[in-house]
């Protein structure tokens, strides 16, 4: 059986018709139409585009569709099984580069809690140890402080009777402020005795105040009984309308399902609903218009260039 390209310049000359009349008939671009006579499917779109321009073309002629269907099948079956291959390829390398940098990003956020986890104990055993260190400094400070300074007396001999010597008072002088002193210690033995005991009083030491725990913010403390809940927000479906400007073969999968395709003449319109997304592929970017929950989309392209893996979510 000769091939698809063949089979329709044949036909095509037989009716005595060019390529640009086909063209101009058919709304092809005039080299896809070379291409699919010359047999150069690398210069076609994908293979449900190059469908619709086989049964486009086939019409054009009168000729049956599905027979220039099973021609195409056997003309291009082999060149498509490769590029679904190699799209296979492409589309395993990309998600083992995903998985790949998706594993250094744990990496790399386990290294830095270890990190943290690592500063964070080490600076709470060094507060720990300057606190004991502190407390451990404070009571011999302390003891320092109120160690008693007795005074020296010298012991007289026993053969002689110690004398009791009378105070000498000190001429009056301009008073003047002083700092606050410790008590005075007053050392006075009586007489007819050999020495003498004396008193001292030891100054008192206020406690220090060990610090107190912050207060927690338990279930009976201001924030106690606040909860917070978010609100569930449900969305309605997503509605896409399509509006044909120019002959385009469209590709609609919805929300991850099976892939749908139609054929869009100028001036029909297609609807389609979703829950999350729409991924769309265009055989004609620039004409197709789209709208998504009545809201007008951007051009996907210039008119004639296919457009691939285009994504409309919420």
């Amino acid at each position: 059986m000769e091939s698809i390209g063949e089979f329709f310049k044949q036909v095509r000359e037989t009716k005595g018709l060019t390529i640009d009349e086909v063209a101009a008939k058919t709304r092809i671009r005039t080299d896809f139409v070379k291409a699919l006579e010359d047999g150069n499917f690398a210069k076609l779109p994908e293979q449900v585009f190059a469908r619709g321009f086989v049964r486009s073309y086939a019409r054009s002629l009168g000729l049956d569709e599905e027979d220039a269907i099973n021609r195409f099948v056997q003309s291009a079956g082999a060149f498509y099984d490769k590029q679904v291959e190699r799209e296979r390829l492409k589309i395993r390398q990309a998600e083992e580069e995903r998985q790949r940098q998706a594993n250094r990003k744990a990496v790399a956020v386990a290294i830095g809690i270890a990190i943290f986890t690592l500063i964070f104990l080490l600076s709470r055993e060094q507060s720990s140890l300057l606190v004991h260190r502190s407390s451990s400094e404070l009571p011999a400070s302390a003891s320092k402080r109120t160690a008693p300074v007795a005074p020296e007396v010298q012991d007289a001999p026993p053969s002689q009777p110690v004398e009791a010597v009378p105070p000498i008072t000190p001429a009056p002088l301009a008073p003047k402020a002083k700092p606050a002193e410790p008590p005075a210690i007053s050392a006075k033995p009586s007489a007819g005795t050999t020495g003498g005991s004396v008193a001292v009083p030891a100054p008192t030491v206020s406690p220090v105040p060990e610090p107190t725990a912050p207060p927690s913010l338990g279930s009976d403390g201001p924030l106690g009984r606040i909860s917070l809940e978010g609100a569930a927000v449900t969305d309605g479906p997503l509605v896409l309308d399509l509006e044909a400007i120019e002959l385009s073969w469209v590709v609609i999968q919805i929300d991850g399902g099976s892939p749908q395709e139609a054929l869009l003449r100028p001036g029909e319109k297609g609807r389609w609903k979703g829950q999350d997304r729409f991924i769309l592929t265009l055989g004609n970017a620039g004409g197709v218009k789209a709208e998504l929950n009545g809201k007008p989309q951007k051009p996907f392209g210039p008119v004639g260039k296919v457009a691939r893996d285009i994504v409309l979510k919420r």
